[in-house]
């Protein structure tokens, strides 16, 4: 039994982190009900893994065990896939602005050269307007 109280100690300090943190948390919304209902049916499983076991035999799979390792796989595939589309977006973030900032640059150096005429006197100032 001490092992529940283990894991449920586990689930509540996650829960605490996660709630406590929910300002730096980036998540849309249905990812947040997500995680709290996973949160939620991990406690459940820990307390009645009976029932675990039940909804396993309810579905094909011979033991709980086996159900709750099927379940984390997929989990662990969707928090892979959603990763790796966060990082290619990113990524993409990243090759525009460095793209911008060396098309910037150049052009900079370019008037300092006098290859380029100087639209202004200022690059903070626009056009049209006054110091």
């Amino acid at each position: 039994m001490w092992i529940q109280a283990l894991l449920l100690a586990v689930i509540a300090v996650v829960l605490i982190v996660f709630v406590r943190r929910w300002y730096g948390v980036r998540m849309q919304a249905g990812k947040r009900i997500a995680f709290f209902a996973f949160l939620a049916v991990n406690a459940w499983a820990v307390v009645r893994p009976n029932d675990v076991t039940w909804m396993a035999n309810r579905l094909g799979v011979g033991r709980g065990a086996d159900l709750v390792l099927y379940l984390l796989v997929a989990g662990f595939a969707l928090a892979t896939l959603n990763t790796y589309l966060r990082f290619r977006e990113l990524d993409r973030r990243f090759t525009d602005l460095t793209r911008t900032l060396a098309i910037r640059e150049a052009e900079l150096v370019n008037r300092e050269r006098g290859l380029l005429e100087s639209q202004h006197e200022h690059p903070a100032v626009l056009p049209g307007q006054q110091h």
